[in-house]
């Protein structure tokens, strides 16, 4: 009889155990904000996994994890690359499995766009902190942005061509659909104006070796050659050989998109980066308190290893999106409510002022023209022209 009773004493010690490990879960996940985070954290992309993970990080730093009294969960899904099939998985077991409530990240647009059906099905929010085609944020309701398009950057760097004096431009990009969307929205700018694109030239992406494309541009001799290529090593490849053929002393002078003035590429690329033109919305060299106190965080943040570039400030950007908009919605998470109260999003910035777009949901801000320039042996985006408040032109 005294085994019995030991028996249902234990019973009951451990149903209310178990009562109370439930409840605390339960309180727990009431609690927390879970939010997913697919990029590419190993393979031909981790350095922009890495840059977006650092923004990411540089938000916390500076704000801490909580909003709205709940605790904010980062979970990370490394997707390795361009990799659609992969990312729609990861975002199937980051709602199914990880129960997160927002999914965000993003280098590459195929995988976007294969997560959109899927958060679309689920009615979660989507942050995208890079993808740059248009299209993507109307695959869904429920998609919002804060990097850019390719359009939004070209459209300005076209118009200022020809308002500085450009009339034949020369379009050479990289043969995959944001080196097409830069093509297409170049000429379509530069030609409306009145200019001339004298040729359009798609490269295959394995491309290394510039020099025959360089020679043709050379024999042409147009004012100006509008680049589009992969961030990185591409990029530093043209510009050497465009120095090496001798184009910037024929007068031809070099119009990039964004991404020409990030660190890892003006330091690879030398004194052959010096008074090259480039458009876009962040370099780390811009000035501002809002910039400096970023790079000073951020700087804490890697240790000094590197500095940020415009995938990261869209990744710190995301964050400071989500959390508004969690703290106007009192932590509520759901789908519609969420991107309700979206729409009027304005914050300023390490980039500037940003703001959502309410009928498109995309990203208005603005965008630079820089000159790569040399100061006290650094080099540095110079910001020579502004256009503010640009939308994405393609819709």
């Amino acid at each position: 009889m005294q085994q019995f009773k030991r028996a249902l004493c234990g019973l009951a010690l451990s149903l209310a155990f178990s009562a109370t490990s439930n409840t605390s879960a339960a309180a727990d996940q009431t609690n927390t904000i879970r939010i997913g985070v697919i990029t590419s954290l190993t393979g031909v992309a981790a350095q922009s996994g890495e840059q977006m993970k650092a923004g990411i990080d540089t938000y916390l730093r500076l704000h801490g994890d909580i909003v709205a009294g709940k605790k904010l969960q980062i979970i990370y899904k490394d997707d390795t690359g361009p990799q659609a099939d992969v990312a729609k998985r990861l975002a199937t077991e980051l709602i199914s499995r990880d129960n997160v409530d927002i999914i965000t990240g993003f280098v590459f647009t195929p995988n976007a766009m294969a997560v959109a059906a899927v958060v679309d099905k689920a009615k979660k929010p989507m942050v995208v902190m890079n993808a740059a085609s248009s299209a993507v944020t109307t695959k869904s309701p429920y998609i919002t942005r804060t990097s850019y398009t390719i359009a939004q950057s070209v459209k300005p760097l076209a118009e200022w061509a020809y308002k500085t004096g450009s009339r034949r431009v020369f379009s050479i990009v990289s043969d995959y659909a944001p080196g097409l969307d830069a093509d297409t929205w170049f000429t379509k700018t530069f030609t409306a104006l009145g200019g001339t694109v004298t040729s359009s030239v798609r490269v295959p992406l394995t491309t290394v070796d510039y020099s025959a494309y360089l020679q043709r541009i050379k024999d042409e001799k147009p004012d100006a050659i509008h680049v589009f290529l992969p961030n990185g090593q591409p990029m530093v490849s043209f510009i050497k050989a465009y120095k090496e053929k001798g184009l910037d002393k024929a007068g031809i002078r070099f119009l990039g998109g964004e991404g020409w003035a990030d660190e890892d590429v003006l330091s690879m690329g030398g004194d052959s980066m010096l008074g090259i033109y480039t458009a876009g919305f962040y370099s780390f060299s811009r000035p501002g308190a809002d910039n400096a106190k970023f790079l000073e965080a951020f700087s804490q943040t890697v240790g000094g290893r590197f500095k940020p570039n415009f995938l990261s400030v869209s990744a710190y950007d995301a964050m400071t999106l989500i959390a508004k908009t969690l703290t106007k919605t009192n932590g509520n998470t759901d789908g519609a409510t969420f991107m309700n109260a979206v729409k009027g999003y304005s914050a300023t910035s390490p980039r500037g002022t940003v703001a959502i777009d309410e009928k498109t949901n995309d990203i208005v801000q603005t965008i630079y023209i820089r000159r790569i320039d040399k100061q006290n042996g650094k080099y540095v985006a110079t910001e020579i022209d502004r256009y503010d408040n640009v939308k994405d032109p393609a819709k």
